[in-house]
């Protein structure tokens, strides 16, 4: 075995053994949780098999953004312009398409590639400038916000019938938004557990001096990651804009995916010091987040406390897990 190998093989076989119950019964407490308070709310109805599409439907936005802040900090990285970038390619893309069919492919296009230019720029600065992922992704985040905002002050354009099929398309139950999500979590699932790549991320976050010792460039695995992590919060951005028919300048911001997407992230189990974690605990953070929202909206919470009760939440269960890893960096 070689070295980058030896280096690597640990992580792996964290994943392959890996956490599988501590994911399960965040999602099984939290589904519980939520058919209690339909039943105490009387709004039976939700407990259905329509009422836990709609659950997970409303988690589409976040989960995608956090599948890719999961590599981005598995990398020992953090990426704060993603909310940003949500709404840059919501707006770009309805701005581009005005409602035209036709240029629904070279729109997204743009806005994909937009994206992986942006996550490299991020990976870069990280990497070959040595500047604190914090403040490198937090001042791409508020150059992008500045001249969005200049440019645009209300909705932009709109997306033609056919983009919405994005958001509104079904199979069965099912709709196709929920049915990608669920595909690119098993597609990066793979990828972490199956290949080089993965192993290399989790070398790079656990181990950083001694994964570049062994061999793996590991700038180039961070500026990956983070190229990756844009792109997904590029797809959020299309999926809003499919979802809301337009684009916004305010609906990354408003939808608090920087912050919530790393809290997912962290109540899973990924250490935000990298190296440990993965996909299916990410999951299970968006799930609970799901269900907070819905049990909060059932039991008609305040907006103001709902954030108040969601926040204790992140830090008593970020806590716990502190607390059970006997201190490791959380």
């Amino acid at each position: 075995m070689s070295e980058a190998a030896a280096i690597a093989a640990p992580a792996r076989a964290r994943v392959r053994s890996g956490a599988w119950l501590a994911p399960a019964m965040i999602v099984l407490c939290s589904l519980a949780a939520y058919c209690v308070a339909a039943a105490a709310t009387h709004q039976t109805g939700q407990i259905s098999v329509d009422g836990f599409v709609g659950l997970i439907q409303r988690t589409v936005a976040l989960g995608i953004v956090a599948l890719g802040q999961t590599l981005a900090i598995l990398v020992g990285s953090i990426d704060l312009s993603v909310a940003t970038l949500v709404s840059v390619g919501a707006v770009m893309a309805s701005w581009m398409m005005q409602g035209q069919p036709d240029m629904m492919v070279p729109a997204s296009l743009f806005v994909l590639a937009l994206s992986a230019l942006v996550g490299v720029a991020n990976g870069l600065i990280v990497t070959q400038l040595r500047v604190n992922p914090l403040i490198a992704t937090l001042g791409v985040g508020l150059v992008l916000q500045g001249i969005l905002s200049a440019s645009f002050q209300d909705f932009a354009g709109s997306v033609p019938k056919e983009f919405q099929i994005f958001a509104y398309g079904t199979v069965g139950p099912v709709t196709l938004s929920i049915l990608l999500m669920f595909a690119l979590a098993l597609v990066e699932w793979l990828a972490l557990s199956r290949t080089r790549f993965g192993a290399h991320v989790y070398a790079t976050g656990g181990n950083p001096e001694g994964a570049r010792l062994a061999g793996i460039k590991t700038a180039r695995v961070v500026v990956l990651a983070h190229m990756l992590c844009s792109l997904a919060a590029g797809l959020t951005g299309l999926y809003l804009a499919s979802r809301l028919r337009s684009g916004a300048p305010w609906v990354g911001r408003d939808g608090v995916y920087d912050l919530e997407s790393i809290a997912v992230v962290v109540i899973g189990g990924t250490v935000l010091a990298g190296g440990k974690g993965g996909v299916w605990g990410t999951m299970s953070g968006v799930i609970l987040f799901g269900c907070l929202d819905a049990i909060f909206t059932m039991a008609g919470v305040d907006a103001f406390i709902k954030q108040v009760l969601r926040g204790a939440i992140v830090v008593a269960a970020v806590a716990a897990y502190a607390y059970r890893t006997k201190g490791h960096v959380a």
